[in-house]
């Protein structure tokens, strides 16, 4: 029998240990002898990430297998095939160094030997992307190196590391930042994608083709490059060999599509669409696309699994159960193995074959208490209109089986803002929100102008507009959604981490569209993330250039529209969650908001955790956020949430 109770007060069996459990995840996905391997975060182990194959792990605890290159990490393993057998090379978080190991030892407890030198300061070199060396006799990858103390002092190189013990020499130093490197199937040259500063790598990149030396030493000059695509404006996000030929991923038409570059630099698009087939390289070593042979390749198309046929110059859409995929894309003998999720299902590794259909699940997605489903929300994708232009959004309305609201009563919503601002939300089953829809509160997941998977020119609405088109956009698809009675125009939060948590503070304190508010390791202070505030890590240190305006002839405009020096405008109560060992949003921002709230008479509470990084990892982490930030939308809103503690909220 349903049962009629006010919105936020329903029970679920979708509590904030499950979500927990579900927070790790799957990621890193790639094939070696046809086997999937993959890495999987392990929310109850501390947020370590696990190293897997097959479905068996190969390392115990403690190794975890990630690294901090760009502070989001890069690809963090590569298997070798060596005169001696294969072998995996791997990051470790605790030291970052790089490890090896034999996964085919027969003794239970593996003992991975250090394979990069000791850095002389904690995680003073740190490696990301990792791919095999000529002969897999060594180790190529990205190397940071810590030069001095502020954050952004910080060099990168493109190099090798010999298996042998022999000294690692640079293969490229061409840009201050570089992603690859890719070794041609004859041995004879080498690609990697560079960019610099101030542009991010989704503005433009640079595709260099260098040729092998035949006798190179540590300490020579590496050999010159030539630029063979990309630009200011263009931007190359993933490049792989096909013979002599480059495949490159690039968007000179204004959308991410699959060229053949050859080593003239003559580029043709060989299926162009309007659609993206390439995403941001937040991350170093995403694939988006790979071949499968005769012409065809598995690409991303905005998400979906797709063929294109050089041929046909067509882009096909595959018919697959698991709808959205992830940029992990491997092929093996017409066997497309990746990371892929649906609105139910959570993100598995799955391979499908291409010539039955048939989709083999690996791990995850499924391993979740029996009858569950029921409490699922199925988002529902819209566009709504706002001052700038049309917004894509995904609509989560409350769903649970065994209540109702009464009749004349319009459910809360939270607006959920994606973080980067350059990122996107994928509608797939995210537990997280399953927790607030099936308590009675509704979600809205908004694509606001500066998100990805809309082509070049969406993205580039919020160019010198952050802090403005994605706080109207969102406030937009708020208003729409309370004016049709979708939601309870007086009951509107607004949440989000990250650059999320920038645009949901700035709303706060900006529009008077929400009552409250929850705020994640946010960036509150523009000034800070520019190059002189010394705020932020290397990385990021100039993005706002682009988001806001050059630094520091528009200072007026930062301080406009930073949340921080606009605490006494702020519409409602706010939540504030940081993590304390965050490099990428710092605590000292939240902190000195949190300052500036107490004696101000709002409803505040922040909340800090030792040991969280960007993002949180760590199940008790999870759960008491999550379990806090219901408490609060219950205080502000009117309703008592049961099972969870009362959040002290101070004036």
């Amino acid at each position: 029998m349903v049962e009629i109770a006010p919105c936020g007060t329903w029970s679920s069996p979708v509590d904030a240990a499950l979500a927990a459990a579900a927070g790790g995840g799957v990621d890193w996905v790639d094939l070696h002898r046809g086997r999937p391997w993959w890495t999987e975060g392990r929310p109850a182990e501390g947020g370590r990430v696990a190293l897997v194959r097959d479905g068996e792990d190969l390392l115990p605890p403690p190794w975890n297998v990630r690294n901090r290159v760009h502070e989001y990490g890069g690809r963090p393993w590569v298997v070798l095939d060596t005169p001696g057998g294969p072998r995996v090379a791997f990051t470790h978080w605790d030291d970052q160094r790089i490890y090896l190991f034999d996964p085919d030892d027969p003794r239970p407890d593996p003992r991975p030997e250090p394979l990069s030198p000791e850095p002389d300061r904690p995680h003073g070199l740190r490696y990301a992307d990792l791919t095999a060396g000529p002969g897999g006799r060594e180790v190529w990858r990205v190397r940071e190196t810590v030069t001095g103390p502020a954050r952004t002092d910080i060099r990168r190189e493109l190099v090798a590391l010999p298996l042998d013990g022999s000294p690692t020499r640079v293969l490229a130093a061409s840009h201050h930042f570089m992603t690859g490197p890719r070794l041609s199937p004859d041995g004879r040259r080498y690609a990697w994608i560079g960019w610099d500063h101030p542009r991010m790598p989704w503005d433009g990149t640079e595709l260099c083709v260098a040729e092998v030396a035949p006798d190179t030493t540590p300490g020579t000059d590496p050999p010159r490059h030539r630029v063979l695509a990309g630009g200011p404006a263009e931007a190359v996000c993933q490049v792989e060999w096909d013979g002599s030929d480059l495949l490159v991923l690039t968007d000179p038409d204004g959308w991410w599509n699959l060229h053949r570059v050859d080593l003239h630099g003559h580029a043709v698009n060989l299926a162009p669409v309007r659609r993206e087939l390439g995403g941001p390289l937040w991350r170093l070593g995403n694939r988006w696309f790979a071949t499968i042979g005769g012409g065809r390749h598995a690409v991303l198309a905005a998400g979906r699994l797709a063929v294109l046929d050089e041929r046909g110059r067509t882009v096909t859409d595959v018919d697959v159960d698991l709808p959205v995929w992830h940029g992990q894309l491997a092929v093996h003998d017409g066997v497309v193995v990746g990371s892929a999720a649906g609105p139910h299902t959570g993100t598995a590794v799955v391979s499908l074959d291409l010539s039955t259909g048939e989709l083999t699940t690996h791990t995850g997605g499924h391993d979740r208490p029996a009858g569950l489903d029921a409490y699922l929300p199925t988002p529902r994708t819209r566009v709504f209109t706002g001052p700038h232009g049309e917004v894509p959004a995904h609509v989560y309305p409350p769903h649970n089986p065994d209540f109702t609201h009464p009749g004349d009563e319009r459910p809360p919503y939270l607006v959920h803002v994606h973080g980067g601002p350059t990122g996107r939300h994928l509608p797939v089953l995210d537990l997280d929100i399953a927790y607030f829809t099936s308590r009675g509160i509704g979600v809205v997941a908004v694509d606001y102008g500066g998100s990805t998977g809309h082509g070049r020119a969406f993205r580039e609405r919020l160019r010198e507009q952050w802090g403005v088109v994605d706080v109207d956009d969102c406030a937009a698809v708020a208003r729409a959604l309370a004016d049709e009675g979708t939601a309870d125009s007086r009951r509107l939060a607004i949440r989000g981490g990250s650059a999320g948590g920038f645009t949901s503070a700035a709303s706060l304190t900006s529009v008077d569209t929400y009552r409250c508010g929850m705020v994640a390791f946010p960036i509150l202070d523009l000034a800070g993330w520019t190059g002189d505030g010394g705020e932020t890590h290397d990385f990021e240190s100039r993005y706002v250039t682009g988001l806001v305006g050059p630094w520091p002839q528009t200072a007026d405009r930062y301080t406009e529209r930073s949340p921080a020096h606009r605490v006494d405008r702020l519409a409602g109560p706010v939540l504030l969650l940081q993590g304390l060992e965050d490099e990428i949003c710092p605590p000292d921002q939240a902190d000195r908001f949190a300052a500036a709230l107490d004696g101000t008479g709002v409803p505040h509470a922040y909340l800090t955790f030792e040991g969280e990084q960007h993002g949180f990892r760590k199940a008790t982490t999870i759960i008491a956020a999550l379990e806090a930030e219901l408490s609060f939308y219950g205080q502000v809103f009117g309703f008592t949430p049961p099972g969870v503690p009362v959040l002290d909220l101070r004036r």
